[in-house]
C-alpha cells in the first residue's frame, strides 16, 4: 500500500500521538526551532522517528499547496475501515446512543476534512460515506481536519440506501437535511441512536438516500443567502444534535 504524506502542526501530531509506529520519517524546515516545533521534534525523538531538516523549496513540492506549517511526515499507510467495522463499532458502544455523521456525494476533500474536524468536536463516532462520487481521504483533507482523520474513523460503503436500512433495523434513526421542507432543525428529533445526513451544495442528498430517512428538517436561514457550505452546515447540525443529546 503506497506511503501517505501528512503535513500541517496538528496532522502530524495527531499521527504522532495516536499511531506513532505509522511514521517513517519526519522533514522539518530548516531553521525552524518554536515552540511548537519543538513538541513535534520532541515526540518524534520520544518514538525514535528519524528527522532531517530540509529547504521550504523541498517541502512545498511534496504538498498540495505548500501550506505545511514547516511539518511533513512520510508515514504508512493508515488503517482503512469497511462496513463490518461499523457494526463492529456500533456494538463495541455498549449502553451510549451511537450518533453517525453521511455525507452524500461530498467531493471536495477541503469540505471532508472540515467535516471530519467537527464531527470529531461534536463527538460524532464515525463518517460515512459513499464508496463513489466522494472525496477520498487526501493530503489535504487530513491537514484540514486537524488530526480528525486519525480520530474519527471515515467508512465508505458501496451501497448507502441499503446501509442507512440496515442502521434503521439496528435501532438507528436517520434525519436528513432538506431546504424545501416544513420541519426546523431546532424541532428535529435528534437524541438516542442518530444517523444525521448532510447532502452536497447544490444538489442535496440523492434521491435513495432521502427515501431512507425518517426525518427530514431544514437549517432556518434570517438572512439573504440560501445555502451554506456543507461543512458549516454540518456544524450547525452537529452540534444542535448533541446539544439536544446533553438535556
Amino acid at each position: 500500500m503506497k506511503n501517505q504524506v501528512i503535513y500541517g502542526l496538528h496532522a502530524v501530531q495527531s499521527v504522532l500521538k495516536s499511531t506513532p509506529e505509522r511514521v517513517l520519517e519526519l522533514l522539518v524546515l530548516k531553521g525552524r526551532h518554536d515552540q511548537r516545533m519543538q513538541k513535534v521534534l520532541q515526540a518524534a525523538k520520544t518514538h525514535g522517528i528519524t528527522v532531517s531538516e530540509k529547504p521550504r523549496k523541498t517541502l512545498d513540492s511534496m504538498t498540495d499547496e505548500g501550506n505545511h506549517q514547516g511539518v511533513v511526515a512520510l508515514a504508512k499507510a493508515g488503517k482503512s475501515h469497511t462496513e463490518d467495522y461499523l457494526y463492529e463499532l456500533l456494538d463495541d458502544l455498549d449502553n451510549k446512543p451511537p450518533f453517525l455523521l453521511v455525507l452524500d456525494g461530498i467531493t471536495d476533500p477541503h469540505n471532508l476534512g472540515a467535516c471530519l474536524r467537527t464531527a470529531d468536536a461534536a463527538g460524532v463516532h464515525a463518517v460515512i460515506v459513499p464508496k463513489d462520487n466522494s472525496a477520498p481521504l487526501t493530503e489535504t483533507a487530513r491537514k484540514v481536519a486537524c488530526g480528525a482523520a486519525d480520530s474519527v474513523p471515515l467508512i465508505p460503503v458501496t451501497n448507502l440506501a441499503r446501509t442507512l436500512n440496515k442502521l434503521q433495523e439496528l435501532g438507528l434513526w436517520v434525519v436528513g437535511t432538506a431546504g424545501e421542507v416544513e420541519m426546523s432543525l431546532y424541532e428535529a428529533p435528534l437524541t438516542g441512536p442518530l444517523v444525521l445526513i448532510m447532502g452536497a451544495e447544490g444538489k442535496g442528498m440523492r434521491r435513495l438516500t432521502r427515501e431512507s430517512c425518517d426525518h427530514l428538517a431544514f437549517i432556518p436561514m434570517a438572512g439573504s443567502v440560501s445555502s451554506l457550505n456543507v461543512s458549516v452546515a454540518a456544524g450547525i447540525c452537529l452540534f444542535e444534535a448533541q446539544r439536544q443529546r446533553q438535556n
